[in-house]
């Protein structure tokens, strides 16, 4: 295990069990504000195009942070980046409790971008360093991460029926018991400096790591989507929130079992569900505009795109770090990472500029249709490893 201290089985259990719990705590909290805040955004006056340029700041916090972290990770360990994302995350969603200015909404999402670049970038490198297997590890923290992503959004559209403030209130009561669990996480050394004998060609343009940047774009632009204008448009079709929190639930439900399959994948496997991924979850998520005033359907549509997420969020980072020096891993994922940050910031742009000129149900199937695009160059290239 590259980078992994030589400790016994006990310590060993003890770091998967935080690293796990973790997850799980962080994808309930996340789950919660991705489901309650735009809601709430609309219920205090704000228009469908402003929920989708609040949206967008987290990912621009996300992009701009994962940016750095490759550097950062390199003087800090792993775990710290974990502890500051539970932190953050809970402070993103209090700050709504308090007040719905705009000023504050600007602030909870930027605080819920850093929080996410953070905790998903350094749990990830956690889990690869602590394990000889990079794409089980990976599966590994998205199953826990995905039973998260069940339950918030459930949790969600039940207590948005009081007041989306208090469903706001419980995600961040719940992301500061991730303190915690970050706490107890093995300390790993930062990864070495780079050395003079690597390669000098950059991380991301790297065989395999490109093809994880091109999956990473499509994930991230489905989990945009998801967490924007998916629950705007079912709203506007006269969905109840119980509904709305059901149908964002089944579709992380499916991302589980995407990256459940998709961690059992090996050779060849890879990169045909990297093409697969793409394909699905583009083409899932664009029919739900059209088809967000049925339920069922929009079920189907959603269970679809979501095991095609599931399979790119599990394999992209996995080709990722197998493609690079083990001193070179984290890089190679907040590479991805950043890639994956961008898309989920400009997917809600694109269709708040869209929804200027034509119906919100075909912008969402517009900027779906746009998701399937990486699948041309994934196929493309091979992933290295």
């Amino acid at each position: 295990m590259a980078g992994a201290p030589q400790e016994g089985g006990g310590a060993a259990r003890r770091d998967a069990v935080a690293s796990l719990a973790g997850a799980v705590i962080f994808a309930v909290g996340l789950g919660i504000a991705s489901v309650a805040v735009p809601l709430l955004a609309l219920r205090v006056g704000y228009s469908a195009p402003e929920v989708g340029i609040l949206v967008a700041l987290s990912a621009a916090s996300q992009m701009g942070t994962r940016i750095f972290m490759g550097a950062m990770m390199r003087h800090l360990p792993d775990k710290v980046f974990v502890v500051v994302a539970a932190a953050s995350l809970a402070a993103s969603c209090g700050v709504l409790v308090l007040s719905t200015t705009w000023l504050l909404f600007a602030v909870s999402q930027l605080l819920q971008g850093l929080a996410r670049a953070f905790f998903w970038t350094g749990t990830q490198t956690h889990a690869v360093r602590m394990s000889d297997s990079a794409v089980g590890a990976l599966a590994r923290v998205n199953l826990a991460s995905g039973l998260g992503q069940i339950a918030g959004p459930l949790m969600a559209g039940l207590l948005i029926t009081r007041s989306p403030q208090l469903a706001l209130g419980v995600a961040a009561a719940v992301s500061a018991l991730g303190v915690f669990s970050a706490l107890l996480l093995t300390r790993l050394a930062p990864f070495a400096a780079r050395s003079k004998d690597r390669s000098r060609v950059q991380v991301w343009r790297r065989p395999g790591v490109d093809v994880a940047c091109w999956a990473g774009a499509s994930a991230g632009a489905w989990r945009g989507l998801l967490g924007s204008y998916v629950p705007v448009a079912l709203e506007h079709a006269r969905q109840s929130s119980t509904t709305i929190g059901a149908l964002v639930a089944v579709a992380n439900g499916a991302q589980v079992a995407g990256s459940a399959v998709a961690g059992r994948l090996r050779g060849a496997g890879l990169r045909l569900s990297l093409v697969l991924g793409v394909l699905a979850s583009g083409i899932g998520i664009a029919v739900v505009g059209p088809l967000a005033g049925a339920a069922v359907l929009c079920a189907v549509a959603l269970c679809v795109s979501g095991i095609g997420a599931g399979a790119l969020q599990t394999v992209g980072p996995a080709v990722a770090t197998d493609a690079v020096h083990p001193e070179e891993r984290g890089e190679a994922i907040a590479s991805a990472g950043t890639f994956r940050a961008a898309a989920l910031l400009l997917a809600p742009f694109a269709v708040a500029g869209l929804v200027t000129v034509i119906p919100l149900s075909a912008a969402i199937l517009t900027a779906g249709l746009l998701i399937t695009a990486p699948a041309v160059g994934v196929g493309r290239l091979r992933p290295a490893g």
